[in-house]
């Protein structure tokens, strides 16, 4: 069972649904001009161990300083606003293709996560957070006796 949903979906996801989340989140696109800068987001990974899942959010070239991770009424949101520095440079840029725009990706929590607990790291151009699962209590087995 999946205990950690991304856009209130579980994680784990076939082929039918790719396309139904696709075209639930287009309409998040009313009332603004499509562009560039409003499609698409950061890649991530994430992987499932027994005691956590670990999210690797792929952000190169920038400071651990300019992320930000909330969690609020069970929703994690990670994200990276970007900050327009105004550069007096000596040269001219012929070709510009680094990019560094704003982002944010949020995760659904539910109550097998132990959100007090998760840990985040920003090490070789990836945010990596670590969002562990609550201990599991287990019952123990035992042969009860018919009177």
């Amino acid at each position: 069972m999946t205990h950690f949903k991304i856009n209130h979906t579980p994680v784990q996801k076939n082929f039918g649904n790719l396309f139904e989340e696709f075209f639930n989140e287009l309409p998040a696109f009313a009332g603004k001009e499509w562009n560039k800068e409003n499609w698409g987001s950061v890649p991530v990974n994430i992987h499932e161990t027994p005691d956590a899942y670990h999210i690797e959010v792929s952000a190169p070239g920038r400071n651990k300083e300019d992320f930000k991770i909330n969690i609020e009424n069970g929703l994690l949101t990670i994200s990276y606003e970007k900050k327009e520095e105004a550069k007096k440079e000596d040269y001219k840029t012929v070709r510009r293709e680094f990019t560094y725009k704003s982002f944010k990706r949020s995760f659904t929590l539910d109550d097998k996560v132990n959100a007090d607990n998760i840990q985040a790291k920003y090490e070789n151009g990836l945010l990596k957070l670590l969002v562990p699962k609550k201990e599991q209590v287990k019952e123990n087995a035992r042969q009860i006796n018919v009177d």
